[in-house]
């Protein structure tokens, strides 16, 4: 009896003060692992390696502020005539440079049209005036808010008309796809100047007017590709494994579509606000968009091309302005391209 071993307690039933943690000088720390970066960080981080994409971020940022704060920055009424003050040009303060002193060639020789115009000596004229005496700096800023405001809206009506149509079309499928389909394919083969024309001649002209009409025909490339990646994502194993579940396609959708094209969606969105700011401005330039004396760039372009030969400033600042925010817009909507691809290479 004496030669009987006691039973081996099981690990299971050992108390925890038997395990004492070895504390000593050659125990090995696990090491830290960095934090995993959330969706917006990740993205902030690849578009601080693109150069042009923040530098004109923060240049469509300064612009937007100051188109925006044009009721604050506005030196003058921008509908207020002065026809004493007519066809004046640039004068900065300070500024001795022909061309930003107020001065301009006549036969031959160069004259101080401020003086000549009985402007007083404190009073300056940053962008000159057009043919009625108005202020072009005031009308500049006016003219951008205006034109910024119906890309924005226009923007924004496409983006949500052509998700909901390019959604429902390609999670209904069958059927009910074709002939949504077959729609677009009708609409896409009207010209949309001829669609838009007609709008502006049918309703009042003015900036409701504008975007309903530019809404009409604009949409239809974002709901092709909605469309597109909704059936291609459809198609993947957790959307099947979501519709076993007993999830609606509403549910699916937004779940689980929208999410994943929210890149693409983005980047598109980018891309159709220069594109509504060239068309608007078109439109104005034409005579059937914003009607003078309402500021619009594509007004201001309007009544700068008719002197060019005599007053070339009254073109070149809104040209120039129109070409800088068309120009920023599309290398900001590549740089977001660039981050939300999931293709693009680091």
């Amino acid at each position: 009896m004496s030669n009987i071993q006691p039973p081996v307690m099981p690990s299971s039933l050992v108390p925890d003060q038997a395990f004492i943690p070895y504390t000593g000088k050659d125990a090995i720390a696990e090491p830290e692992l960095p934090r995993s970066l959330s969706f917006l960080e990740d993205s902030w981080r690849k578009l601080r390696k693109n150069k042009a994409a923040v530098v004109t971020m923060i240049l469509l940022l300064i612009i937007s502020a100051l188109a925006f704060s044009a009721p604050l920055l506005a030196p003058f009424d921008p509908n207020e005539q002065h026809l004493s003050y007519k066809n004046l040009p640039p004068k900065w303060p300070g500024v001795s440079i022909d061309g930003l002193n107020g001065t301009t060639v006549f036969r031959g020789r160069r004259i101080d049209s401020y003086q000549l115009a009985g402007v007083p000596e404190d009073q300056y004229f940053l962008f000159g005036t057009d043919e009625f005496g108005r202020d072009l700096l005031s009308r500049c800023l006016w003219g951008t808010r205006i034109s910024l405001i119906i890309a924005f809206i226009a923007a924004l009506l496409d983006l949500t008309i052509g998700i909901a149509y390019g959604l429902f079309s390609g999670m209904k499928g069958g059927r009910v796809d074709t002939i949504l389909q077959r729609i677009l394919e009708i609409f896409s083969g009207i010209p949309s100047l001829v669609l838009v024309v007609l709008m502006l001649l049918i309703f009042e002209p003015g900036i409701t007017s504008i975007i309903l009409a530019m809404t009409i025909s604009s949409w239809i490339p974002m709901a092709r590709v909605v469309r597109a990646e909704t059936l291609k994502i459809k198609q993947m194993e957790y959307v099947q494994a979501a519709e076993a579940l007993g999830a609606t396609k509403l549910r699916i959708a937004m779940d689980h579509i929208l999410p994943n094209i929210s890149g693409i969606v983005i980047v598109r969105a980018m891309f159709s606000i220069p594109s509504a700011i060239f068309f608007e401005t078109f439109l104005s330039f034409l005579g059937v968009g914003m009607r003078i004396p309402n500021a619009s760039i594509g007004t201001l372009l309007n009544s700068g091309y008719k002197v060019f030969k005599l007053y070339p400033s009254q073109m070149f600042i809104p040209a120039a302005i129109l070409c800088v925010i068309m120009l920023s817009f599309n290398l900001f909507a590549d740089g977001l391209r660039d981050v939300f691809d999931p293709k693009m290479k680091e």
